[in-house]
């Protein structure tokens, strides 16, 4: 007993002394937290915004929110490595800008890392699968792994091409009803900015939410032509550059901007037609595939079939 109560002793001593030093570090710590006189009056004079966060129009919605912000402070270096083996800042601007996306470059840049980091996760799950069950080599799991995690990366990326094109796919199918409202506005005596804002209002889609952030710009101040300029850049498609100048020109010069705005929704509306056709034609051949090798195949067998049961009975 006189042995264990020996080795007890220090090893009470050690327990209580960290006890006695974390009571300590606690106190110590609450003591220096007494709040100042700005900490006291800042919640009584900051803004809050009335409208609550679940009714966010641009929610976030992806499961990795948490590890975007984690990663977020590496963005930067990520985004200069990827800079020069893909696209440029300015692209990326650019193609956030044409998607409708509030996201500056760093958050992206984050998005991609966490896209890479998933790929190399997965990528080397696989790989440890192989190399145990299979017994593989260690040199393709590593490469398994490191195209894993580029895939990632890139696949962020022509995620984010195909939201410009299904946006802008949107937009040109907005836009002949968005012109033919507007031309119906100012045939009724409203001027262009009021024709704009009342199309703004009453429509819904990524054409009229260009067109209130175009507003908003002239509210600020820009004058309309500037703002319909930096709304063509942001759409970056040609019926949109057409419609801004047109109805740029007809508020300078005074010019009927009716029949412009209904010639340019008829010009959309043809080269949407075109634009049908030509898809029709590059999938014709598409078409027959399933035809030659699905059902002429089928036709030929129930043809054949009752002739060859015919000629075994016979026999």
């Amino acid at each position: 007993m006189t042995g264990a109560s020996t080795h007890l002793v220090p090893t009470g001593a050690v327990l209580g002394g960290t006890a006695a030093l974390g009571v300590l570090l606690v106190v110590t710590r609450l003591r220096r937290r007494r709040p100042t006189l700005v900490a006291r009056v800042a919640p009584g004079l900051r803004s809050w915004s009335a409208v609550s966060r679940l009714l966010d129009e641009d929610p976030v919605t992806t499961p990795f929110a948490v590890l975007e912000r984690l990663v977020a402070p590496w963005s930067t270096d990520v985004g200069r490595g990827l800079e020069r083996f893909g696209s440029s800042r300015a692209d990326v601007e650019r193609r956030l800008a044409r998607a409708g996306r509030r996201d500056t470059v760093e958050q992206f840049r984050a998005r991609q890392l966490v896209a890479g980091a998933v790929g190399l996760a997965l990528g080397l799950a696989v790989a440890v699968l192989l190399v145990v069950v299979r017994g593989a080599s260690v040199v393709p799991a590593l490469l398994l792994v490191v195209v894993a995690g580029v895939a990632g990366v890139l696949l962020c990326d022509q995620n984010l091409s195909r939201q410009v094109r299904t946006r802008e796919e949107r937009i040109l199918a907005e836009f002949p009803t968005v012109a033919e409202l507007l031309a119906l506005a100012v045939t009724a005596g409203e001027a262009p900015v009021g024709a704009l804002d009342r199309v703004a209002r009453t429509a819904h889609g990524a054409l009229a939410d260009e067109l209130s952030a175009a507003l908003a710009a002239v509210r600020s101040g820009t004058p309309l032509s500037r703002a319909l300029e930096e709304l063509a850049d942001r759409v970056g498609l040609a019926p949109v550059t057409r419609f801004a100048d047109g109805v740029a020109v007809a508020v300078e010069r005074g010019t009927p901007l009716a029949d412009v705005l209904r010639a340019q929704a008829q010009d959309v509306r043809e080269a949407g037609r075109r634009a049908l056709l030509e898809a029709g034609g590059r999938k014709e051949v598409g078409m027959m595939v399933p035809v030659v090798f699905l059902v002429l195949p089928v036709t030929v067998a129930f043809a054949v079939f009752p002739s060859l049961a015919t000629l075994r009975v016979g026999m």
